[in-house]
Parts: C-alpha cells; sequence; structure tokens
C-alpha cells in the first residue's frame, strides 16, 4: 500500500511540477486518480511538508513548496 500511496504523490508532484497552483480538479485531470487516490497522493505530500494549500472560495489550490 505505501509503494502506491507514493506512487500517487509522485503523480501529483509531477502535475504541480513547474506550475504555480493547480486545484483539485485541474490535478485529478492531469494525473487520472481517482477521489480516494487523490487524497491519499495528497496527504503524503502534506506529511512530507512538500506541498502549499491555499483555500480558496470554491476549492483549495495545491502548489509545491
Amino acid at each position: 500500500m505505501n509503494e502506491m500511496v507514493g506512487e500517487y504523490a509522485g503523480l501529483i508532484w509531477r502535475a504541480l511540477e513547474g506550475k504555480n497552483a493547480l486545484s483539485q480538479k485541474e490535478i485529478k485531470k492531469a494525473t487520472k486518480l481517482k477521489d480516494k487516490e487523490f487524497y491519499l497522493g495528497l496527504g503524503w505530500l502534506l506529511r512530507e511538508d512538500k506541498i502549499n494549500v491555499t483555500e480558496g472560495e470554491e476549492e483549495n489550490y495545491y502548489a509545491l513548496k
């Protein structure tokens, strides 16, 4: 399971690399991750303090630190 979650985190990382910030919808479109996979990968990146989250009115935006 850890290996799969690491892969999800890697997909999110690569989607965000070189970008200012993307929404959950944009990341999921770029990575083809399902909700559960997205949140597992996001949690991994948050735990490692590798990602910033900006709360918007309708959705959150994510960017690499």
